[in-house]
This record gives C-alpha cells, structure tokens and sequence, in this order.
C-alpha cells in the first residue's frame, strides 16, 4: 500500500527542504506549497491525506488556511511553527488543526507525528470496535463503534487527538495517568514537544467537555504528575 500524500505548506526554503527530505527518505509521497492560497488549491485538487501547515506565510495566516480547508474537508492537519504559546497553539486547535509542532523540531519528532496520524486514522476507521461499545461516565457518553462522544443530548465534536485522549481516560476511571504514560500512548514518544502539547490538548479538551473548565467535573489535574478522569453520577 501507498505510503500517505503528504502536502507541505511551507515559505522558508531551508525548513521545506528538511521536511521534504526526511518525506523522501522514508518513501512518503509529497507535494509543497510555499504560501496559503497555494495550499488550499492543491489540498483542493489533489486530495492530500495530511498536510503539514506553517502558520506564517507570506500571504495569509495559516489559522485562515486552516479554517478555509475545514470548511470542507476532515483531512489531517499538523502545524509546525515557530509560535510556541500555549494561546497560538490553542488557536490553531480550536481552528481546527489536529495536531502542533513546534520549531525548531527534531526529524524523529516529525516522523513520530506522521505515524501517530496513520494510525489514528486507521483507529478512526474502525480499530476501536473490539472494545465495549458504549462507555457512560454522568453526561459523558462514549460510542466507540461510531467514533463519537456525546454530553447528555449533544455531540462534543473533538479533534482525533482530543478523542484519543478521552478515550485513554475512560478505560482508566480513577486511575493518575502520568505526563509520560499519557504521551507515549497518544504520540508514541515523549519528548518536550509532546509533554507541552499535552498541556494545550487537555485545555481544549476540558473547554468542550466542561461546564466550568476551571472547575473540572471528569478531568482532574494532578500538577506535576498527570491527569485523572473521575467518577461521575
């Protein structure tokens, strides 16, 4: 089977070439594009399976070529940029972006993203079935067959990032999951990248699933350790 197309996004020519390199190198498929317009009209006509996105280029910022694409397409988006606060990143998720890295960045680090994404579209199209198929916590409500979450009557519509890590809560009710647990089972790694985002995909995750995000019902912080989803009635 084919490797994914991969489109790259991406105006500093040094960066491009790093990235469509180590693509080569480990025979994915590839396309560019050095600006946004560009990129929305190859996503448009050649039907990438992820795109990797700078958030600055020269013609718009890429929180707008995000939200152009997920006016009409699901494809998996991962953002490699230079904006480090966590507020950036949460823009861009909130966007709809799937996934961040930040700059400078390792190649393993990129390839460890670019796996995690395979196979959370391979879980996304049906892995998950072998489980229980409903999971019930108060309100929550987890179809694991459909690949949803509800809270009571409404859809929580969650990146495949944010669902993965509800999911890894779930099937530990009660339990601490540490930092490191928690990033080696989402992104298969844990390096500083992966611990941050972790931080900023938990903030986004609470804000759908929480009434009061600064006074969590189902996900409690355990600071400098992890997270623990509770037990709710």
């Amino acid at each position: 089977m084919n490797k994914p197309l991969i489109l790259v996004v991406e105006d500093d020519a040094p960066v491009r070439n790093l990235i469509t390199t180590t693509l080569k190198a480990h025979d994915y498929r590839f396309q560019t594009a050095a600006a946004g317009e560009a990129g929305v009209l190859t996503t448009a006509s050649q039907n990438p399976d992820i795109i990797l996105l700078d958030l600055g280029l020269p013609d718009m910022d890429g929180i707008e070529v995000i939200q152009r694409i997920r006016s009409w397409s699901n494809v998996p988006i991962i953002v490699i940029s230079a904006r480090s606060e966590d507020s950036d990143k949460i823009d861009a998720l909130d966007a709809g972006a799937d996934d961040y890295l930040t700059k400078p960045f390792s190649v393993e680090e990129l390839l460890a993203r670019l796996r995690v994404t395979q196979r959370r579209l391979a879980a996304m199209n049906g892995d998950m079935t072998g489980r229980e198929s409903v999971f019930t916590n108060g309100k929550l409500r987890i179809d694991y067959g459909a690949g949803c979450a509800y809270l009571g009557d409404r859809e929580l519509h969650l990146t495949p990032i944010e669902y993965k890590l509800l999911c890894l809560m779930a099937q530990n009710v009660g339990k601490v999951l540490t930092h490191t647990y928690i990033t080696q089972k989402v992104w298969g790694s844990s390096w500083d990248n992966d611990i941050a985002s972790l931080r900023v995909f938990m903030a986004t995750l609470r804000k759908k699933l929480e009434s009061e995000p600064d006074s969590p019902q189902y996900i409690q912080t355990h600071i400098g350790v992890g997270y623990r989803m509770m037990k709710v009635e």
